[in-house]
C-alpha cells in the first residue's frame, strides 16, 4: 500500500525492502532520534531492522496497527503510524520520527494528515490520540497543527536514557476532522 501525499512524498506500507534503507537513516541519526525515543539503541544492524519489520507485519495482519515508511523521493526519511489499534473502541495512537535532515519541511504534518484521513475514512476511527514528550516542542507543533486537543499529562509515561518523561496526549475525533484540509 502506497499513499501519495505529493510529488515527491509518499508513505509506503512498511516492508522487508525497507530495512537497509531505515537502518541507515537511523545510524546517521542516532543522537537526534535518542533525545526522545526509547528504542533507538534497540536498533544496531539491518537484520534488528528486519526483525522489527517482521513484527510490524504481524502486527498489521492482525489489525493491531498500520505503519508506513515515509519516502522522500527515494530515500527513506523516517516513520509513521497507526499503533494500538482497538477495533472495539475504534482508536488507535499516531507514532512518528524524522531524520534531522527532513525537519522543518512540513513531512511529518502533512504525513500525520494523510494518516489521520486513512485512520477515520479507511479504518472507521472515532478517535486517534498522539503523545508527545512535554519537552519536544517540535512534537508538540503537530497535533497543535492539526486541530487535536491537548487532554493532559501522563507523568513519567515513558522510559528514555534512563529517565522518565512526563507525555502530553493530544486527542482528535472524527467528527473534528471533516476533510482535514479546512481549519476548524
Amino acid at each position: 500500500m502506497i499513499i501519495n501525499i505529493d510529488e515527491g512524498l509518499r508513505l509506503e506500507l512498511t516492508a522487508a525492502k525497507h530495512a537497509e534503507g531505515l537502518y541507515l537513516a537511523v545510524d546517521a541519526n542516532r543522537e537526534h532520534l535518542s533525545e526522545f525515543l526509547p528504542w533507538v539503541g534497540n536498533m544496531q544492524s539491518v537484520d534488528d531492522f528486519r526483525n522489527y519489520i517482521e513484527n510490524c507485519e504481524l502486527l498489521y495482519q492482525q489489525d493491531k496497527e498500520v505503519s508506513f515508511v515515509i519516502m522522500l523521493g527515494e530515500t527513506p526519511v523516517g516513520r509513521i503510524g497507526l499503533h494500538h489499534l482497538n477495533g472495539q473502541n475504534k482508536s488507535g495512537s499516531i507514532g512518528y520520527w524524522l531524520t534531522r535532515d527532513a525537519e522543518g519541511k512540513g513531512i511529518i504534518t502533512q504525513s500525520c494528515r494523510a494518516l489521520i484521513s486513512y485512520g477515520f475514512k479507511e479504518l472507521g476511527l472515532h478517535r486517534i490520540e498522539l503523545k508527545a514528550a512535554t519537552g519536544n516542542l517540535k512534537s508538540q507543533a503537530v497535533p497543535e497543527r492539526l486541530h487535536f486537543k491537548k487532554e493532559g499529562i501522563l507523568r513519567g509515561a515513558e522510559l528514555v536514557n534512563g529517565q522518565f518523561l512526563d507525555l502530553f496526549i493530544y486527542s482528535l475525533l472524527d467528527v473534528e476532522w471533516g476533510d482535514g484540509t479546512t481549519s476548524l
